[in-house]
């Protein structure tokens, strides 16, 4: 089964419904060998949208990302980065004020060793910067031709509105995807940015697919933690490991091994049964892990597989924001 592609939103963009990305990975945590087999898999398997941020390991993540892509022709590929995390001691070293986007923006380039990247985004919402100014900023990269499509992430179905309204306004670009959170235990978009996707036309490129590798069924129910996983070096990510949450999705494995798929592909399969999603973001820090996911791509669940997966989650898509 090959990788299927969808809209970016309603642009005329195609992404491939699986997308990889590279944080926590690539640049520091995984082995620069793996990351680089890991895009190259991605590639061969017909991924063509890839992910990173100016502070994923201090730059060196787009430096990775930029040098293993710049073997294949510019476009072929779809490739994302971000803009907003504090980059440097400065007071003007994060945020989203003109100077620090038109900053971050050139620097990202050369980092990346491009002309150019298709997806821009606002990596948060700043409170501290008027947003007229910042979307501004953003349609002069996109003038420039350093930016092709705008995007934001994790931000609030009020924020996403007033940008349109100023956008629409003003005449500027429009934003045309939005990244946030989306799993089967963290579903806080499915209450209002999926329904505002729908109506102003961006999609969602969704990060934390596989809750950090919950979802993967690789921690087992005697809460042992592998020791090359994420859980092992990050204990933020341990402590979210609950025994409820782990019988949960020891009863998805059933479901799964019904439909010979893994629990990964089920859940993978269980997000882009949301058409405004465009692509599910997966981390990987082996080309394996690339392969298995990429299989999610095209996998349709019926009604009642999908309320039986409801039946054993049992949670509140309004309540579930902050809970994973």
């Amino acid at each position: 089964m090959s990788v299927q592609y969808r809209n970016l939103g309603a642009s005329g963009l195609k992404v491939s419904e699986i997308s990889l990305g590279s944080w926590l990975t690539y640049g520091g945590y995984v082995e620069r060998e793996n990351a680089v087999k890991s895009i190259q898999t991605a590639y061969d398997l017909g991924i063509n949208f890839f992910d990173t941020a100016n502070v994923y390991a201090k730059g060196e993540a787009e430096k990775v990302v930029g040098e293993t892509l710049r073997a294949y022709p510019r476009e072929s590929y779809v490739l994302a980065t971000k803009v907003y995390g504090k980059i440097g001691d400065g007071p003007n070293d994060r945020g989203l004020s003109r100077k620090h986007v038109i900053e971050s923006a050139n620097a990202s380039l050369k980092r990346l060793g491009l002309e150019y990247v298709d997806v821009f985004y606002s990596h948060r919402f700043d409170t501290e910067t008027p947003l007229e100014e910042t979307l501004r900023a953003f349609e002069d990269l996109v003038r420039q031709g350093k930016v092709h499509y705008v995007g934001v992430s994790e931000w609030t179905a009020a924020q996403i509105t007033e940008a349109f309204a100023i956008a629409d306004k003003y005449l500027l670009d429009r934003i045309v995807v939005n990244q946030p959170i989306y799993n089967l235990f963290e579903r806080y978009i499915e209450k209002e940015i999926i329904p505002l996707g729908l109506k102003k036309g961006f999609g969602q490129v969704v990060f934390s697919p596989l809750a950090q590798g919950l979802l993967t069924g690789k921690y087992t129910a005697d809460n042992q933690v592998p020791d090359e996983s994420r859980a092992a070096k990050h204990e933020n990510f341990k402590n979210k490991i609950t025994e409820e949450k782990l019988t949960k999705v020891e009863q998805l494995k059933g479901i799964a091994a019904e439909l010979d798929i893994t629990v990964g592909q089920l859940s993978l399969a269980w997000i882009l049964r949301q058409p405004n999603v465009s692509s599910a973001l997966v981390g990987a820090s082996r080309p394996e892990q690339v392969e298995e996911n990429a299989k999610a791509s095209g996998i349709v669940l019926d009604g009642n597989t999908l309320e039986r997966i409801s039946s054993i989650i049992d949670n509140d898509p309004a309540a579930s924001k902050g809970k994973f």
